[in-house]
């Protein structure tokens, strides 16, 4: 039984490695493979988006059965063993994606924040205080529902000009992508965020996770979602003056 147990615990750090040494080689073989005719400003962006589309789905596959296989579910119930599993997987992504921008575009600060603010918490979430992982993986399913997509009209986005397939997938994309985007980060995050402020808020996790964390994961959640809602914003205007020029131009 002690065996079990001590294997149990230590099985999700044996993992984080392999599941980084996983992400590093899926970036290296689209930049040197996959994307090595590529414009060389785009190799190394579509390289990311092809790393974040093995770690987007698969972590909500993942993060939903994590969470629906623990009858405990609420936002201060312990870490399962699973649970642990997804947060190292997504740990590893994390990671390697920072590489990325502090290798490649060292001043977006904005998307270096981002990716150190998300470790943290999942990283606390993971290590410091062992409970919690229900509201942290529900958070970063909802992050990630859209990254099939969103990564998918990216990467059509950066070939829409030299080719007349990519376009039409770019086309084909980006209002369905707008749509779920702004869907599940303007109403769906901000109300499961509401449910984990008012639970904390009223002590529902004291002793068992510090306000200092609580309060921590609340702050970073809260401006990724604000910044996510303006960067959609700003999409949807981008979308409409593009449309709106196309069918200036029909129109001469």
């Amino acid at each position: 039984m002690r065996m079990e147990k001590t294997f149990e615990l230590q099985f999700p750090n044996m993992i984080l490695l392999p599941f980084f040494i996983m992400f590093l080689s899926i970036y290296l073989f689209s930049y040197f493979i996959i994307f090595r005719n590529w414009n060389p400003n785009l190799r190394s962006e579509s390289s990311s988006c092809l790393i974040s589309l093995f770690h987007g789905t698969p972590a909500v596959i993942l993060g939903c059965a994590a969470v629906f296989s623990d009858p405990n579910r609420g936002f201060d119930a312990a870490n399962t063993v699973f649970q642990k599993l997804v947060l190292d997987y997504s740990t590893a992504y994390f990671l390697m994606d920072l590489l990325h921008y502090l290798v490649f575009f060292p001043g977006d600060v904005l998307f270096i924040a981002h990716h150190l603010a998300t470790l943290f918490v999942i990283v606390t979430c993971r290590h410091a205080v062992s409970h919690g992982a229900f509201a942290v993986i529900v958070l970063l399913v909802l992050a990630e529902v859209t990254s099939a997509c969103q990564n998918a009209r990216t990467l059509a986005a950066a070939r829409r000009m030299e080719d007349r397939f990519a376009a039409k997938v770019y086309d084909a994309l980006s209002v369905p992508f707008c749509a779920l985007y702004s869907v599940v980060r303007g109403f769906v995050g901000p109300y499961f965020m509401y449910r984990m402020i008012v639970f904390y808020v009223r002590g529902g996790a004291d002793g068992l996770v510090p306000r200092w964390i609580w309060v921590s994961w609340v702050v970073v959640v809260v401006m990724a979602i604000g910044v996510s809602i303006m960067w959609i914003t700003n999409l949807w205007l981008q979308l409409y003056r593009e449309r709106t020029r196309r069918l200036d131009e029909k129109i001469r």
